[in-house]
């Protein structure tokens, strides 16, 4: 039986999370190598692909577990840049490899279509405020890519399935290992609080929502966390955060999911009460914005500037006193 604690505490960059999963965490983004439990040298699948530029990093560590054998297949829970950004690069090395995704995620790895713009004025840290400097283009993997089989297999992995957990994303799919309940849930929902610059920082730990800046489907991000929290689960490895365990996540993720449009779904913002759209071929619709994205800067960017100049007066005026 796997441990009932909330937290694996100082996780390293690279750690296990149990037998036949691995974590990597890229900056700010995880990434997995999944693999038998019983046969850890043996064929295994990379689900997603960091960040850009990170290809070097994420093959030496492959190296490092599985010598010069090339995984049987790259898995994605969705095409967000942060999940996707090395893939180039990982392809190039890996000239065989085949990539999967949800259907109606190929648009976005195609060339076909955008996703919908970010929303900047929701979340409310720095990683919010942030993003609407994020590449939302899409990427061409072109014939590399393919459709997940529709029977809910994960090429490469016998004993997973995978699951449509659309919200944030259309085409977002989580993967689970039915046997011992092990959840890879991408970022349907994740364990720390993704939109602030510190908590990503510090990996401060609880269960959240999808980043908020960059779901464009609240009814279906709530379905989705729903439907997960009913798995039970027992362990839950997602694309921001550290690994939960447990009682302690499957209480945090039934408390979540039941209070969702309360804790985790924007009062005020662009898709707030009404959904972008989608079909195979990309997006159809997206509401307007609420603010133009430089306003909110300008706004942050008010705010820093003021406390700067308030504390260099402060400083100044300390000085002066001392020097009377």
């Amino acid at each position: 039986m796997l441990s009932n604690d909330a937290t694996r505490a100082s996780t390293p960059a690279f750690t296990a999370v149990v037998p036949g999963l691995s974590v990597l965490r890229d900056v700010f983004v995880n990434l997995y190598y999944a693999f038998p439990q019983d046969h850890p040298q043996g064929p295994w699948v990379l689900i997603d692909a960091g960040l850009p530029g990170s290809a070097g990093k994420i093959k030496k560590q492959a190296e490092a577990l599985f010598g010069d054998v090339p995984p049987a297949a790259i898995v994605l829970t969705h095409g967000h840049f942060d999940h996707v950004g090395a893939l180039h690069g990982l392809l190039d090395a890996w000239p065989n490899v085949p990539v999967y995704a949800h259907p109606l995620e190929l648009p976005y790895l195609t060339g076909r279509s955008s996703y919908p713009a970010p929303d900047p004025t929701v979340g409310g840290g720095l990683m919010a405020y942030l993003s609407f400097t994020y590449p939302k283009h899409p990427y061409d993997f072109g014939s590399r890519i393919e459709a997940l089989p529709a029977d809910g297999t994960v090429p490469g992995l016998p004993g997973w399935r995978w699951v449509h957990t659309p919200g944030h994303t259309f085409g977002h799919v989580s993967f689970f290992r039915e046997h011992d309940k092990v959840l890879v849930a991408g970022d349907a929902f994740t364990t720390v609080f993704a939109e602030s610059g510190l908590n990503t920082f510090t990996q401060k730990q609880e269960v959240h929502g999808p980043p908020a800046y960059f779901t464009p489907d609240w009814d279906a991000a709530r379905a989705s966390v729903e439907l997960l929290s009913r798995m039970e689960p027992e362990v839950a490895a997602t694309g921001h955060g550290i690994p939960m365990y447990g009682e302690t996540l499957r209480r945090q993720l039934a408390d979540f999911a039941a209070r969702f449009d309360a804790v985790a779904r924007p009062k005020i913002g662009r898709y707030a009460q009404q959904p972008a759209t989608a079909d195979g071929s990309g997006v159809t619709s997206v509401p307007p914005p609420v603010v133009k994205p430089w306003l909110k800067v300008a706004a942050v960017a008010g705010l820093v500037f003021g406390a700067v100049a308030l504390a260099s007066a402060g400083r100044k005026k300390g000085k002066g006193k001392s020097n009377s």
